[in-house]
């Protein structure tokens, strides 16, 4: 292909050729200046007459300034430019860092709640930023913008995920830690929720009236045993030992695996309840793989029997179970802490006032015998006298 024909203009280096202008298709003049620098001769393209509005004297200004240094030649800006994309490809923003630790996560419904909190909420505060660039005042701004429209629980929850993504980062030394402590709202977290008899009644009639076992089972194993409902959806027949009594717990909210005992009512129910063929899973879910959810299910067992809308359906039952622990006086407070897996006797103190209820029945028990007794002493006084 011949090349095309350079026409020169009056400034010294600056010529032009002909072409088509992008805009209109008309002819238009290409411009190109000639110089060397530092030994280097560059040929290079100065600007379009009608795009960029060049002339021959504007590409002789732009000439001189490659000559003097005062501008990069054309290739010295495209590896200026390579190189920033490289550099900014090589950061390990939050948004890169996220979708590394959201990898590393199950597939369940929680991580589908914890991405939409982060596209919502943290993605554009923080998403193009490394954490280095996060300042206390930015996350205490977001902390105090959340709290206008959200409650304490959630915008804990946001700002907890933050937290989260930035340690897996620092694990996997994708990045350097924050040199502050992210602050979160305090959050009450007392709530206990309980069943009366009646309700429990109510329950169990519900259960055995609906048609998903699996749910059914889910629920009466966490009213006997208080687990938690991830620990009920990663249970394997593996984890249960019939012949020693106990259930292996795996990764109760991070912490080491442990185990709890089974009880009679817990026993009868993993014995007859049915296997699933090629399934680990005690309760599983699609496939046989890991159950994610059962909130639809769980719900419709709830409603149909008449228990409160607040009532959450499985950790609830689990603070049922604590609580029957707890008001039967039966149980002291560190049997109980280890048989609920809390990490910290804080989270089982929030069963005492109920340990103490019973334990003062027992002390007017314990008067009401002594004060028949003293009545039946003075009674035989007064006859002998």
């Amino acid at each position: 292909m011949p090349a095309q024909k350079r026409y020169k203009t009056d400034y010294p280096g600056v010529y032009y050729i002909m072409g088509t202008a992008v805009a209109n298709g008309k002819p238009e003049k290409i411009y190109y200046i000639d110089y060397r620098r530092d030994g280097k001769r560059f040929q290079e393209k100065a600007g379009r007459q009608v795009e960029n509005g060049m002339t021959p004297a504007r590409a002789a200004i732009v000439r001189a300034d490659r000559i003097s240094g005062k501008q990069p030649s054309n290739a010295e800006k495209r590896a200026a430019e390579q190189a920033a994309k490289e550099a900014e490809e090589a950061k390990w923003t939050i948004d890169r860092i996220f979708k590394e630790y959201m990898k590393s996560r199950p597939e369940n419904s929680a991580k589908k709640i914890d991405q939409g909190r982060y596209d919502k909420h943290l993605k554009a505060a923080f998403g193009t930023k490394e954490p280095h660039e996060i300042a206390p005042l930015d996350a205490d701004r977001l902390r105090i913008k959340l709290s206008k429209k959200l409650a304490p629980q959630s915008v804990k929850h946001i700002l907890s995920l933050l937290t989260w993504a930035i340690n897996y980062g620092v694990e996997k030394r994708l990045c350097p830690g924050l040199d502050f402590k992210i602050k979160k709202p305090t959050v009450s977290n007392e709530k206990t929720e309980d069943l009366t008899p009646e309700q429990l009644k109510s329950l169990f009639k519900a259960i055995e009236a609906d048609t998903c076992i699996q749910a059914g089972a889910i629920m009466k194993m966490a009213l006997f045993t208080g687990m938690r409902r991830g620990e009920l959806f990663k249970l394997k027949w593996d984890d249960i030992d019939f012949q020693r009594g106990f259930i292996l717990i795996r990764d109760p909210k991070g912490k080491k695996d442990q185990r709890i005992p089974i009880n009679d009512a817990a026993r009868n129910l993993l014995k007859n309840h049915p296997k699933i063929v090629k399934s680990q899973y005690v309760f599983p879910g699609r496939k046989g793989g890991q159950r994610t959810d059962i909130k639809h299910q769980a719900n419709r067992i709830k409603k149909a029997a008449g228990l409160p809308k607040d009532f959450r359906a499985l950790h609830g039952l689990r603070h049922t179970y604590a609580s029957m622990l707890a008001s039967s006086g039966q149980v002291d407070m560190y049997t109980l802490q280890k048989l609920m897996t809390h990490k910290s006797p804080v989270m089982t103190q929030r069963y005492a006032h109920l340990r103490d209820e019973a334990l003062k029945k027992a002390a007017d028990v314990a008067a009401d015998i002594v004060t028949n007794l003293a009545s039946a002493a003075d009674r035989k006084a007064n006859e002998k006298g």
